[in-house]
């Protein structure tokens, strides 16, 4: 059998709208096949479908829906909500299938499909190629009959449903009154859900890209550029700013000066709280490679081990499954908190990070900065055809690299899962041979590029 993905990278299908391979044809294909796939047993089978707030979702949805229809399934669409609310809907709903269309973080043009199990989860790399084959198959005689065609619904409490579940993760007896808060939602799936939970807890609060038209999503905003977020929290004088995503399943966060508060940060403060509070479980935290050394330095400071993975927060939640762990995350704002939610939840996140503040009663600079950070560089070359990391001229380069680190800081070169990228990343105590390193790599990778 073909063991090969050529639709799915690392978070779902991902592309040009309305290009290959984001067609809605393709999206009719993929609604067949992955409601043939989950159709087991005699039972009603149904599929949760959410959306961002892109324009190309009017194209996708209709596809999507006529697809799993036609495979016999029922459809519940919930509209614009936040990825890890298909999640926990498709769990709480007791559907079949979740599906999520968005390309998170990237600009209007692009859109995505992401798929989630019966338990929630994203699927595993050998279930996406079962679908990409049965998507490559004759499916015609496996289609529903006339009388088996499945219903589409539209529910229209999904939001409120996910605001309150958000909202069960805070501990009780605590609020956020006093607190001003500016939440940056990118114009994207969280724009009506995020200021909501913070407001119904108590919070004053200062919402930013809550206007979406279909073509403003991420754009200047939003944790993928979180300074207009930064120069928000300074001029409204806010005690923590909030910057998500397009699809909110990841959170950057803004002390009260202004200063950028990463990931590695936010893992580092939850899991040094929640290891304090006796509910940490597996003793440590599931990280991937990109994650900074002086996190992994923190926790063993603290005692817990730090347990890396490929990058991608669907690798973080196997890892986080497979060892029993609670906590896992991912240097640019993925949080995954396994007692709340199966993906990464960047609201449900921030809230766990509220409740330190309150109950520590100080600023967010003073709670949210855990550990002095090593120098960290990271670079992206663009390509077209053959990954350039095949050349021998590449390699080579890599491996003189990694002697050059060897006993000083790491060394890390990947391909992106959902772009035509390399990106470049080293971290050293010297920061200038770290510099020399990543400068000497980009040369060599964008002339094997331009081949």
């Amino acid at each position: 059998m073909d063991q090969t993905r050529r639709l799915f990278g690392t978070d779902g299908i991902r592309g040009t709208a309305n290009a290959e391979p984001m067609t809605a044809e393709m999206a009719l294909r993929l609604g067949q096949s992955a409601g043939l796939l989950f159709t087991r047993g005699s039972h009603r089978h149904s599929v949760v479908i959410g959306k961002d707030t892109r324009l190309s979702g009017y194209m996708i949805e209709p596809a999507l829906t006529a697809g799993f229809v036609g495979a016999g399934m029922d459809v519940t669409l919930v509209g614009p909500l936040p990825t890890p609310a298909i999640a926990m809907l498709t769990r709480s709903l007791r559907a079949d299938l979740g599906v999520m269309i968005s390309a998170s973080h990237n600009s209007f043009e692009d859109n995505g499909i992401k798929l989630f199990g019966p338990d929630g989860f994203k699927l595993s790399d050998e279930t996406e190629i079962e679908i990409e084959r049965l998507m490559r198959s004759d499916l015609s005689a496996r289609l529903a009959a006339p009388a088996a065609l499945g219903r589409a619904a539209r529910l229209s409490d999904a939001p409120g449903r996910y605001i309150e579940s958000t909202k069960m993760s805070f501990p009780r007896g605590l609020r956020l009154d006093g607190l001003r808060i500016v939440v940056d939602c990118a114009h994207g799936a969280a724009y009506r859900v995020a200021p909501t939970v913070l407001w119904e807890l108590g919070a004053t609060v200062i919402p930013l890209g809550v206007t979406p038209d279909g073509f403003n999503i991420n754009q200047g905003c939003g944790s993928t550029l979180p300074d207009f977020l930064c120069a928000e929290v300074v001029r409204e004088g806010a005690h923590l700013g909030l910057a998500l995503d397009g699809d909110a399943d990841r959170l950057l966060l803004s002390d009260e000066h202004g200063a950028l508060i990463d990931g590695d940060q936010i893992l580092a403060l939850i899991a040094r709280s929640w290891h304090r509070d006796g509910r940490l479980h597996g003793g440590g935290v599931v990280a991937t490679v990109m994650s900074n050394l002086g996190l992994e330095r923190f926790l063993h400071a603290e005692g817990l081990a730090l347990h890396r993975t490929r990058v991608g927060d669907r690798y973080v939640a196997e890892r986080m499954r497979a060892l029993g762990c609670n906590v896992g995350g991912e240097q640019s704002g993925h949080m995954i908190l396994s007692d709340f939610a199966t993906t990464g939840d960047g609201l449900l996140a921030a809230l766990q990070v509220l409740a330190v503040l309150v109950e520590q009663g100080r600023p967010a600079s003073a709670v949210c900065n855990s550990f002095t950070a090593l120098p960290q560089r990271l670079r992206s070359v663009r390509y077209v055809g053959p990954s350039p990391l095949a050349e021998a001229a590449v390699r080579a380069a890599i491996a003189a690299a990694e002697a050059m680190l060897a006993g000083k800081g790491r060394l890390l070169i990947r391909e992106s899962g959902t772009e035509p990228l390399v990106r470049v990343m080293a971290e050293a105590e010297d920061e200038a041979l770290m510099t020399q390193v990543v400068d000497e790599m980009l040369v060599v990778i964008e002339a094997a590029a331009r081949q």
